[in-house]
């Protein structure tokens, strides 16, 4: 299990490779890359800068992959967000889940973004030519973290 909070770009390849290397049981690999977009719900925006608590944020993130671990069979997992000021078309955010079988690693890496999205406490500020905004929750990711058993008026206990 890796999770990691960092300013710094990731190579998926390289990441990739640390968490299968030498381990032949796994079968499937599910990853999933973020991206900053250009365009948002509220309008086209320049650049958007994500805050976070250290040490809470990675405590949050370990439960969420703590979570995926109980849920299904998996030989290793992935978290690797980052913060501060990043523009359209960075790596915001890299999940992966691997498993002897590709069922659990699907499985798991879509749970492990959806419950990242509801439950991980980033905040972003999205700069836009009228100015900055802060991002509201969205209640479509709430819609989508239900699917794994919880929604927004019952949240997982992750402290």
């Amino acid at each position: 299990m890796v999770v990691r909070v960092q300013t710094a770009p990731f190579d998926a390849g390289k990441e990739l490779a640390l968490i299968t290397e030498g381990n032949f049981n796994i079968g499937g690999v599910c990853s999933f890359i973020g991206l900053v977009r250009d365009i948002t719900p509220s309008g086209k925006i320049n650049a958007m800068t994500l805050e976070h608590y250290p040490g809470m944020t990675e405590k949050a993130l370990q439960k969420i992959e703590c979570e995926a671990h109980d849920r299904w069979p998996l030989e290793s997992t992935l978290i690797l967000h980052r913060y501060g000021k990043l523009y359209p078309g960075d790596q915001i955010v890299f999940v992966a889940a691997t498993s002897s079988h590709r069922h659990a690693a699907f499985e798991a890496c879509h749970f492990l973004i959806d419950w990242l999205k509801t439950q991980a406490p980033f905040w972003k500020l999205e700069d836009s030519p009228s100015g900055g905004r802060w991002v509201e929750a969205r209640a479509r990711d709430d819609k989508a973290a239900e699917r794994w058993g919880h929604g927004p008026n019952q949240k997982p206990n992750l402290t």
